[in-house]
């Protein structure tokens, strides 16, 4: 009994070591089969990086642009909330520049007449806080894109097309005008 035991234990292992050798043989044979699929799921993996990659690129500078143009409009809504507070502010200018203009001597000297004044300062202050300038009108060529003509005038050693007299200050706020400047204009 003992060699039967031993007959079926040998026939187990030659069974055994037929089907390692079979196993490594058929694991070889898949190995080759699967090199193709291995390459083209190598190519498939590298489209789609270059598709994301690319989807990231684009999402990155639509994101750029969006910011870009977020600023540009925080920029626009600043000036033109800056502009339409300069073009409210500047009639109570110009009244006191008209008040202090025509001050009885007497009244000069008092002190209530200096905290107008003050007043015109601080007004004055806002403005240039807004980045608002004056536009140069006397003595400049006329230009209609910075100075409304009234009326002309005949003025002897200036020559015709020159801003001889300012009716009313013009402003403006870089190259965007608030309100041009009322000038008469030599003939």
């Amino acid at each position: 009994m003992s060699e039967e035991i031993q007959a079926s234990e040998e026939a187990e292992n030659i069974q055994t070591t037929d089907d390692q050798n079979t196993d490594s043989v058929d694991t070889s044979v898949d190995l080759e089969e699967t090199e193709p699929d291995l390459e083209q799921q190598l190519a498939v993996a590298l489209e789609q990086a270059a598709e994301y990659l690319d989807g990231w690129q684009r999402a990155r500078a639509e994101f750029a642009n969006a910011r870009k143009r977020l600023e540009r409009g925080r920029i626009e809504v600043y000036q033109n909330a800056s502009v339409d507070f300069a073009r409210k502010l500047l009639p109570a200018i110009d009244d006191f520049e008209r008040a202090s203009d025509n001050v009885p001597e007497e009244i000069v000297a008092d002190s209530w007449y200096e905290g107008l004044l003050l007043i015109q300062r601080k007004l004055e202050t806002v403005i240039e806080d807004l980045h608002v300038e004056r536009i140069e009108a006397i003595g400049q060529e006329f230009d209609p894109n910075f100075h409304e003509a009234l009326t002309l005038k005949q003025k002897e050693d200036v020559e015709s097309g020159v801003v001889i007299e300012e009716i009313q200050v013009g402003y403006r706020i870089g190259d965007q005008v608030i309100r041009p400047s009322l000038v008469i204009v030599a003939a």
